[in-house]
């Protein structure tokens, strides 16, 4: 009646570790004055807890050829994730003079595990830049009356914006006898 000897427990990997998202292989190995045995066993940290997705707003300016974009940084408004964030993407992120105004667009973040989340960004675009007038001389002929009037169009050498001209003005359109000569 010997009884049995008492055996101490160790682990390759203390107890109160933390684990890593994977699959992680654990040796125990018991001893006693006897001798000792070891056995394997795995622990498998999972991470579906998809990340939280945080949008802000921003305006777009176009371009002198009417295009403008964003990016994902920019729309972002400090998105996180339990296991870090590990790219961002903003679709779309290319505007044109089609989208002057109001316009949605779609910040996915995404994170090691392939967890996934989205939120909804208002994005304003807008068209701050002027149209280029370009002016060219005509010569008129006053009618049997002694006038003549002339057209925006008459005078328009070309005028050029990207997003196109809304309208041409001018300032005087209608001429008389009193007129004759340069004006």
């Amino acid at each position: 009646n010997t009884g049995i000897p008492t055996s101490t427990i160790t682990y390759d990997i203390n107890p109160g570790t933390l684990f890593n998202v994977g699959t992680t292989t654990v040796t125990a190995t018991a001893t006693n004055p006897v001798g000792s045995d070891q056995c394997s066993f795995t622990v498998t940290v999972v991470d579906n807890e998809a990340p939280m997705a945080i949008c802000q707003d921003v305006t777009v300016m176009l371009d002198a050829n009417g295009n403008g974009s964003i990016t994902a940084v920019q729309v972002d408004g400090g998105s996180t994730d339990n296991c870090g964030v590990t790219s961002l993407s903003v679709s779309p992120s290319s505007f044109t003079c089609s989208e002057v105004g109001a316009n949605t667009a779609t910040l996915t973040v995404s994170d090691a595990a392939g967890n996934t989340s989205t939120c909804t960004v208002n994005v304003t675009v807008q068209d701050n830049v002027a149209p280029v007038a370009v002016c060219q001389d005509i010569t008129v002929q006053l009618d049997a009356n002694g006038t003549a009037t002339i057209t925006a169009i008459d005078i328009d050498g070309g005028s050029t914006d990207a997003c196109g001209i809304a309208n041409l003005m001018i300032n005087n359109n209608s001429f008389s006898c009193s007129d004759i000569g340069g004006n």
